[in-house]
């Protein structure tokens, strides 16, 4: 066999080798994408053109949160945002709606005293999303709630379930351990 024909059949070789491999690294993306993101990444999939574009904003998600600052609450702090949790939660019996705004207002100063950035909803869904993507899913279908509050186009029901969908993503945001889990259970 001529001396091309093998360099042919190498070079054939290496391609093959190099399309394997970016395959395998593909997938390992993915697969760690999927396990960190959880639901978001089946949500950020279905609101993408594509999962190449679906996967770049989830790594830049990442990415923008590695240069974020966030810390816990202090006690002291942590105290207090439950205990307005829980008037907020006695205010919604006379007056849910305004308890609901309240609740939304409360959710945001609390992420801003840990840390993340409070520039517009979008943003702030997608920063907590990367460390709390179980419960963002919660924070977004309270904050469409909140938003047909606003219009008054939101019936009790609907703010009842916003108020259940602020706590639990309030309950990650306060969370300080074993303690914060208790303020929590009292605050229900």
């Amino acid at each position: 066999m001529p001396v091309w024909a093998w360099i042919i059949i190498a070079l054939a070789i290496v391609a093959l080798i190099g399309v394997v491999a970016w395959t395998a690294s593909r997938s390992v993306r993915t697969e760690r994408l999927r396990k960190r993101f959880g639901p978001e990444y089946d949500r950020t999939v279905e609101a993408s053109p594509g999962r190449r574009d679906a996967e770049a904003e989830l790594d830049a998600r990442r990415r923008r949160r590695e240069q974020l600052d966030i810390r816990p609450l202090d006690p002291a702090s942590s105290e207090q945002y439950a205990q307005l949790w829980t008037d907020a939660q006695r205010r919604f019996v006379d007056a849910p709606k305004e308890a609901v705004g309240e609740a939304d207002a409360l959710v945001v100063r609390v992420m801003r005293e840990r840390g993340y950035p409070t520039e517009g909803f979008e943003q702030r869904s997608s920063d907590v999303s990367v460390d709390h993507p179980e419960v963002v899913e919660n924070y977004r279908a309270a904050h469409a709630i909140s938003l047909a509050n606003e219009q008054g186009l939101a019936d009790t029901e609907e703010l009842r379930r916003a108020m259940v969908h602020y706590r639990a993503m309030f309950a990650v945001l306060l969370d300080t351990g074993a303690h914060g889990e208790t303020r929590m259970r009292e605050a229900r």
